[in-house]
């Protein structure tokens, strides 16, 4: 299901502006003629991309970023012993092979009529926008969830649940939990009104359910299955009675996950004198109201982890008009969505998203199998290097976003996020907004971000740095028309 839907956003910290152009002192190291990719200035993309053994053609719309088509192949979520992959195995392990069909290979390659239409997101829709969204052309992106692929499943129907996970694809802030590229899981379970016994859909719901494994963790959910303002029942499609069964089932479903994944982590982590003595309180999970688009009632589950409160899922009781869309109207049922990187990179201890991408074998050789979860070990300790830019927006300037020269009179910050990835590659740790002002005269827009260049596998030098900072300025410049101050 849609991620953003499962997860409150994390905004960028601000900090204070110590004026534009400030160069920080980095200690001197020679340049690696591999580094990094280059930003093409023109911003022109070529007239053809061959992508995952086709033939794509390229027009207005295209705004993916040469930086981000390598990963297409990378599928993480598949490598063996990688951290992504064994916390999808554990989620998986949750959930028979004999009821749920699993699709973990599909294509990243989908059309704006499977990832926007058949969901029912209105034209209008900021997730859209080409500044959110990576376009291959106007009619085919790259998937920005998983739930891309919801309804031709649904309508396949070859089972009653099934799992997905995937990479997915946006465009999006830099910092330690943000890249273009990261990971979701989904997962639904359906009933049939024309296959269980007398239509009986709270009956069937509920014999399924004690056939589960029970737990023994403590359980907070105060709130009543449906609310008329805060979690409403789909009146015209479902009774109480069965959502009451099926939300029963959803939770018993997904608090075996939740054991599944932190209780082995717990006792890894215990083995191996990693988790502090002011964290071993019980394991506890709480269940949350929440909205989403695609179900009703909706809930969060969170976990009490290392002493506080995490948000790890969200999920509901399917929208009911998704099924009749996809042909299968008497179905009716509950699925849910899980980030694995954010889960990955708390069970292991991993302190920044970037060490998922690694190719380092100081990185990868740490991890085997799905019974063995033990805490990252920092490999490198480099210090960063901090450097500002600021530039005035041009007056025309709108929200609008999307990219190319040829609009450069719109800006949008995921934008700058773009360029400066293009150039600086996993070399930038973060980019902050420190500062924004507007003339009171002229009414023009300033805008101060901040660029800490760290790398995992070198220090770093002054040198090194500015050149990837006037790199950073120039295709600020050319691409989004900005005046550097």
């Amino acid at each position: 299901m849609k991620s953003t839907a499962w997860s409150r956003a994390s905004r960028l910290a601000q900090s204070s502006w110590k004026g534009s152009g400030t160069w920080r002192s980095c200690p001197q190291r020679q340049l690696s003629p591999s580094r990094l990719l280059r930003y093409q200035s023109t911003g022109k993309p070529p007239p053809n991309l061959q992508l995952e053994g086709k033939t794509y053609q390229t027009d207005t719309w295209t705004n993916v970023p040469s930086s981000v088509l390598p990963l297409l192949s990378r599928r993480l979520h598949l490598q063996p012993s990688h951290p992504i992959a064994l916390t999808r195995e554990l989620v998986e392990s949750r959930f028979p092979s004999s009821t749920y069909t699993r699709y973990n290979d599909l294509s990243p390659i989908v059309t704006v009529a499977q990832n926007f239409d058949s969901l029912g997101f209105p034209a209008d829709h900021p997730g859209r926008n080409r500044s959110d969204t990576y376009y291959i052309n106007k009619g085919t992106v790259l998937r920005t969830h998983t739930s891309a692929h919801e309804a031709d499943i649904f309508r396949q129907n070859a089972s009653p649940g099934y799992t997905i996970s995937a990479d997915v694809y946006r465009r999006d802030a830099i910092d330690r939990s943000h890249y273009p590229v990261f990971h979701q899981m989904e997962g639904a379970r359906m009933w049939d009104r024309k296959k269980v016994q007398g239509g009986d859909i709270a009956k069937a719901v509920w014999t399924d359910l004690e056939q589960m494994p029970k737990h023994n963790i403590e359980v907070e959910d105060p709130n009543p299955t449906v609310h008329p303002e805060r979690n409403p029942l789909q009146a015209d499609h479902h009774s109480l009675e069965e959502v009451e069964a099926i939300a029963a089932h959803l939770k018993r479903s997904l608090e075996g996950v939740v054991v599944e994944l932190f209780s082995k982590a717990r006792r890894n982590m215990a083995a191996a004198h990693a988790l502090e003595s002011s964290h071993e309180e019980p394991l506890k999970i709480r269940w949350v109201e929440a909205y989403f688009p695609f179900t009703s009632p909706s809930w969060e589950l969170e976990v009490f982890w290392q002493g506080d409160w995490l948000e790890l899922l969200g999920c509901g009781v399917t929208k009911q008009h998704l099924l009749i869309n996809a042909g299968v109207p008497d179905q009716l049922g509950w699925a849910f969505g899980v980030g694995l990187d954010r889960v990955a990179m708390l069970l292991f201890s991993i302190p920044d998203i970037r060490l998922l991408w690694s190719q380092d074998e100081r990185f990868s050789s740490q991890f085997s199998t799905i019974d063995k979860i033990t805490p990252f070990k920092a490999f490198s300790k480099h210090p960063a290097c901090y450097k500002d830019v600021a530039f005035w927006l041009r007056s025309s300037s709108s929200s609008a976003g999307g990219g190319l020269k040829s609009n450069s009179q719109d800006f949008h910050e995921n934008d700058v996020m773009e360029i400066v990835r293009e150039i600086g590659g996993d070399l930038v740790e973060r980019v902050t907004l420190v500062d924004e002002f507007q003339h009171p005269v002229s009414g023009r827009k300033s805008m101060c971000y901040r660029i800490n260049y760290q790398s995992f596998e070198k220090t770093l030098s002054n040198q090194e740095a500015n050149e990837l900072h006037e790199e950073v300025k120039a295709g600020l410049a050319n691409k989004l028309g900005v005046e550097l101050r």
